[in-house]
């Protein structure tokens, strides 16, 4: 293993706003860790975690925890939030289908997945982030009314999702095909743009959005 790659695993156990499959907090992240009452939005899959920054700085009314399993990734988004004294931002190592594990029931308002892996083939639809499974566990630990929003550039995941929300009658609050091409997008969709929204923007993909409520 590189010795980069090593030197990040040692530094994001050594930072203060990091944890490791933490079941030992659920229910307990605004009261033991955040120390307040504040929104509490998950990030899902949040690779280097600029989407959890970002937002934190923009929101500092609301609690922000990123979710990857590679910790030399989030290394990167942690490192950021300690420099800039972002208070309201953890990130967990841990596997987005433990879920349930590592948050009660409704303990979080919102959830952000972004540039997902699209798992194209159909065996592999089960590990998608927006299958049925999954859409059932984060219906477990989202409160009310809480919303999922979904951000990618692969079309076939985006229409994936959008037919699997037409299944469990769901209709989204917003779908937007084009990103970066709509005026109309909310700034912080244009404005905050991951390593993996630029990497495939530069290939020439578009970027989509949608979100929505389970309940």
């Amino acid at each position: 293993m590189p010795k980069n790659k090593l030197r990040q695993f040692a530094e994001f156990r050594e930072f203060t706003n990091t944890f490791e499959f933490a079941y030992e907090m659920k229910g307990k992240w605004k009261s033991d860790y955040f120390k307040n009452d504040h929104p509490l939005v998950l990030e899902l899959g949040c690779g280097k975690g600029e989407y959890t920054v970002a937002l934190a700085a923009q929101y500092p009314g609301k609690n922000f925890i990123g979710i990857d399993i590679k910790s030399n990734r989030m290394w990167k988004g942690a490192g950021i939030a300690v420099k800039e004294n972002l208070p309201n931002v953890a990130f967990m190592r841990a596997l987005v289908n433990r879920i349930t594990e590592l948050f009660s029931e409704n303990e979080a308002d919102e959830i952000w997945i972004t540039f997902l892996d699209p798992f194209p083939k159909f065996r592999h639809e089960k590990h998608r982030l927006t299958s049925p499974s999954f859409l059932e566990m984060y219906r477990q630990i989202l409160k009310p009314g809480g919303i999922i929003n979904l951000k990618t550039d692969d079309p076939d995941l985006f229409q994936y999702s959008l037919d699997t929300l037409k299944l469990l009658n769901i209709v989204p609050l917003e779908v937007n095909w084009d990103v970066h091409g709509n005026e109309n997008s909310h700034p912080h969709l244009r404005e905050v743009r991951t390593f993996y929204e630029n990497l495939f923007m530069g290939r020439g993909r578009t970027v989509k959005f949608t979100n929505f409520k389970l309940n």
